[in-house]
């Protein structure tokens, strides 16, 4: 990474850093305590959390390959001259994505292998992450808006998610204001992109959850219990009918 010229910057840039990945690392976890409270999945749409999978995986691959390879770090200095920055189920169109990523991925592994052209590669799956990350918020939002209630998904997941997304968009412009330059920017497009759509998504969510739809939380998982309670409430009016045919021939209570 170039130099620092301003140390307040810097630190600016480390704290920001942080933050983004608190935010990123723990904002899964609200979704699965919501599940876990419900013993439900309903209102998650799957193919949100599948196609979320891939593309942190893509975005995984990308950073720990430019964190810790240095031909992958020298190769992106020598092309950009700056440092190193429960009846649901998953739809056929989210396996056919998913199975067109890992193919994709695949066949440009060992396009890259001959040449060792290592940067190309996790440029790919930054391009992946970036793509995944446009279309991978649609189905939630979608259901919700079917549904016009987001009940049974975590807004939990979506704060912290959003407040990730600032955090590293902010991250990147301190580090320009400090350099005089928007060389990482254009750099690193992807980490720009995941930041933008996230900001752009998480609103969208926001918005059906706090204003579209903010009385019509809990309508679905009351209506479901309903349902389950059903068989009961039946076995009970048989059970009460039974006794009052019982009481209509004078038996005594101890026989019943």
């Amino acid at each position: 990474m170039a130099s620092w010229n301003s140390f307040p910057l810097e630190v600016t840039y480390q704290v920001l850093g942080w933050l983004a990945f608190l935010s990123w690392a723990i904002c899964g976890y609200p979704q699965i305590i919501l599940n876990f409270h419900r013993k439900s999945v309903v209102g998650l749409n799957l193919d949100y959390e599948i196609l979320n999978m891939v593309k942190l995986w893509s975005y995984l691959i990308y950073n720990v390959s430019l964190f810790f390879s240095s031909d992958i770090q020298n190769q992106y200095f020598d092309k950009y001259g700056y440092g190193q920055c429960g009846t649901q189920k998953f739809s056929k169109f989210a396996i056919t994505i998913v199975a067109l990523v890992l193919l994709s991925a695949a066949v440009c592994f060992f396009i890259a292998l001959p040449t060792h052209s290592w940067l190309w590669l996790i440029s790919i799956f930054n391009t992946i992450q970036v793509c995944l990350t446009i279309i991978k918020y649609f189905p939630q939002a979608l259901m919700n808006f079917m549904r016009k209630s987001t009940d049974g998904f975590s807004i939990g997941s979506i704060l912290l998610d959003f407040s990730g997304g600032i955090f590293n968009y902010s991250q990147m412009v301190v580090q320009s204001i400090d350099q005089g330059s928007w060389m990482n920017f254009y750099g690193n497009i992807g980490k720009v992109m995941i930041s933008l759509v996230t900001i752009f998504y998480d609103s969208i969510l926001m918005f059906q959850h706090y204003v579209l739809y903010p009385h019509n939380k809990g309508l679905i998982t009351s209506k479901i219990y309903e349902e389950i309670k059903q068989p009961l409430n039946s076995a009970t009016q048989i059970d009460e009918h039974i006794k009052d045919s019982v009481k209509s021939f004078d038996l005594p209570s101890a026989e019943v």
